[in-house]
């Protein structure tokens, strides 16, 4: 059957009308799922028979909270849920004076293997529906009890992995007759797939590309990052993007102690930047048990911030949110599955 919650507003139109019914009863359902009902049996102003007709033709399901964590430093909440079939994946919602924002995950697992970060640990199990990345802003905005204003899908998985129901999921969150967030509110992260870069690109959507490079030379960054298709093919692909769309790229740079966190390293980072008119945001990195790898240390941040400043590059550092919950960068993992 039909995931029903995967399907565009569109969609669902024309499969209201092929069981010729008027549109405005989409428009009705359209509502119901938005405001997070996941019984058709709730949908009180549709008639009986449309509800029974629903339920035999699509499926329509909703994540189970299994755990939540809430921050004693900041307030940073963070939520393990559930999925239909057993498997289960984080959501990170945190509030900033501007707004607030949830970070989501695309896959359950991942297979790109960046030797930092927990999410990758087990590799990658499958990819999320659109619909389960909108129950992921959805719920947690119900969970948390406060609105969500921007997202970014920096969570367990690659998304350009996942491009197809990424994209649909771009769609469903920002139309107008769902959830209504706007695409320049969006941020998508990428460990930089370029051939994901380019279609992402051809897709013209105004959302923030975050490229994590966390390594300016390719030898270091392939040690890091399996997936390394190159840094020069990867900031060619950013600089289509840019290109294209009008958007600014910015990097994402975990600081390693005595990795990546040298003058030098600072100065090429400095080069790359420059190349494409990048923001760099520097991100000490966040404590991994499996992985054994030290942040650096404030002081070595700091001067590898003025290096970076120094050459005309703007960037900023990155402030530790949820890390007494591993909700911070790289330690969102997958838990509690059936199998376990």
């Amino acid at each position: 059957m039909t995931d029903l919650l995967s399907l565009t507003p569109e969609e669902l139109r024309i499969r209201i009308k092929e069981f010729g019914l008027p549109e405005y009863r989409a428009k009705q359902i359209q509502e119901w799922l938005t405001r997070g009902c996941r019984d058709f049996a709730q949908m009180s102003n549709l008639p009986k028979n449309l509800r029974e007709t629903l339920a035999e033709e699509f499926t329509l399901t909703a994540p189970v909270l299994l755990r939540r964590q809430v921050s004693k430093e900041d307030g940073t909440e963070k939520f393990l849920w559930g999925l239909a079939d057993g498997n289960s994946v984080e959501t990170v919602f945190m509030r900033y004076h501007y707004g607030n924002s949830v970070c989501i995950s695309s896959q359950v697992g991942c297979r790109q293997g960046c030797c930092f970060c927990a999410s990758t640990i087990g590799g990658l199990v499958r990819n999320l529906t659109a619909g389960e990345m909108l129950d992921e802003v959805l719920f947690s905005e119900k969970e948390a009890g406060d609105r969500i204003s921007n997202i970014v899908l920096m969570g367990i998985g690659e998304p350009l992995d996942n491009l197809d129901q990424v994209l649909r999921f771009l769609r469903l969150i920002s139309h107008p007759d769902g959830r209504n967030i706007g695409l320049r509110h969006i941020t998508l992260s990428t460990c930089g797939l370029p051939e994901g870069i380019d279609r992402l690109a051809d897709e013209n959507m105004p959302i923030t590309l975050s490229l994590s490079l966390h390594a300016p030379e390719d030898a270091l960054r392939s040690k890091l990052m399996p997936s390394n298709r190159g840094i020069d093919t990867v900031l060619d692909a950013c600089r289509r993007y840019q290109e294209k769309t009008g958007r600014r790229i910015s990097f994402e740079y975990s600081m390693i102690r005595d990795t990546n966190d040298s003058p030098a390293q600072a100065e090429a980072l400095a080069a790359h930047a420059r190349r494409i008119g990048a923001h760099v945001n520097l991100i000490p990195l966040n404590y991994v048990e499996e992985r054994g790898l030290q942040p650096s240390s404030g002081s070595t941040i700091r001067a590898f911030q003025s290096i970076l400043e120094q050459n005309g590059v703007t960037v900023t550092v990155r402030r530790r949110l949820g890390s007494d919950i591993d909700a911070s960068c790289g330690q969102l993992r997958r838990k509690y599955t059936k199998a376990q």
